[in-house]
């Protein structure tokens, strides 16, 4: 199993999501797995990403199991940041069970596309 991030928004127009910013972050955060950035926002459009984060997960097959939320968490909610949606799915990968089968949609940022694509 293996984590990849993805980030698509348009540096030029949006300069702290540049990748120079992006490594800065990930250092900071000590990731743990590889972020990528998405200078054409191709694989974003291909995966139909609709806002940031949005959460993809494949199964073993490389088959969408899942596709949705970190969890319940919202800015100005109390709802606890703890993964639990995504956590749950990737538990069920794991086991080789069927990943939850109500998928909420993430709720973020849209992606910030430059006025060149």
């Amino acid at each position: 199993m293996g984590i990849v991030a993805i980030s698509t928004n348009d540096a030029e127009n949006y300069p702290d999501d540049a990748p120079d910013k992006l490594k800065l972050m990930a250092k900071e955060l000590d990731f743990k797995f590889p972020l990528c950035y998405d200078e054409s926002q191709a694989v974003a459009k291909a995966y139909t990403a609709a806002c940031t984060p949005d959460f993809f997960l494949f199964d073993g097959d490389r088959a969408l199991v899942y596709r949705g939320q970190l969890d319940d968490s919202r800015p100005g909610n109390s709802a606890p940041v703890n993964g639990k949606d995504l956590r749950e799915a990737i538990e069920a990968v794991l086991s080789d069970r069927p990943a939850i089968i109500e998928q909420k949609p993430s709720i973020g940022c849209n992606i910030k596309s430059g006025t060149h694509r």
